[in-house]
């Protein structure tokens, strides 16, 4: 059936357009709503505040999202700066979080901070008393959820598409291997990590010798589970082996476009 709008095309195109089939929206690697602790609320924006004051992130620009990575941002005379703890807790993990495996990270934070100790007056003109966080034991879920919450855990700003994108839009942390994702952040631009298997699905390659070396074989870091490359991708992990790929693999043909 013609509408209104599209009528005039219609006819002169002697086109039928047909429509079948309900838009479908698809959720990845997001959460349920939940409602916002204090602690994460406080988190949240004097890690915007923080954010502020930092040029050149690697990760990239505002909009950023609040990644629960494990993050130690800590005040010098330079100003802040940002390392990682141990681990990262996402906040649906803290409920099979054992506390004192949890406090080895509080602890650990702890051992940081004393060497900035510039840090802890910083953060309270931000509104956070880092002081009694460190200080404080974890000792059951409710100083887990503290800590999961905490500008020690839910402080790694991260753009959408590094935190939550799929390719080839961006490769998020919730959906590739970290240790894929951050070859994007520190790769030869003329380099494509990812790519496109022969059956079209994702799959992320890396050279398999220097740059310079005038070789073009790839190796498979990630491949899509179900896909045929990721049944052998397995086989050559079972064997301790690379799955390298030769020269003339499209994959590998597509790794190197931008070079050729």
């Amino acid at each position: 059936m013609k509408t209104k709008a599209n009528m005039k095309a219609a006819d002169v195109n002697n086109d039928h357009v047909t429509r079948a089939g309900q838009p479908v929206d698809y959720v990845t690697a997001g959460h349920p709503v939940r409602q916002d602790s204090p602690e994460y609320v406080k988190t949240r924006v004097a890690l915007h505040k923080i954010f502020g004051t930092i040029e050149g992130w690697t990760f990239g620009v505002e909009p950023i999202q609040d990644h629960h990575g494990g993050g130690l941002w800590a005040y010098d005379d330079q100003g802040w700066f940002f390392v990682r703890n141990l681990l990262g807790i996402e906040w649906s993990g803290q409920f099979c979080a054992d506390p004192k495996k949890i406090d080895e990270l509080r602890l650990n934070a702890r051992r940081f901070y004393a060497g900035f100790p510039r840090s802890f007056a910083e953060f309270k003109t931000l509104g956070i008393d880092l002081k009694a966080l460190l200080e404080t034991p974890i000792t059951d879920a409710a100083g887990v959820a503290r800590w999961t919450d905490s500008i020690c855990n839910a402080s790694v700003p991260l753009p959408q598409p590094a935190h939550t994108g799929t390719v080839p839009k961006g490769g998020g942390v919730h959906n590739y291997p970290t240790p894929v994702t951050d070859i994007a952040f520190f790769k030869h631009d003329d380099f494509n990590l990812w790519v496109k298997d022969s059956e079209g699905k994702d799959a992320a390659v890396v050279p398999a010798h220097p740059r310079g070396s005038g070789r073009s074989e790839v190796r498979v870091v990630h491949s899509e589970p179900g896909s045929q490359l990721h049944k052998q991708h397995e086989a050559a992990q079972a064997k301790h082996e690379f799955l390298e790929l030769p020269a003339s693999d499209p994959m590998a043909k597509q790794a190197f476009a931008k070079q050729h």
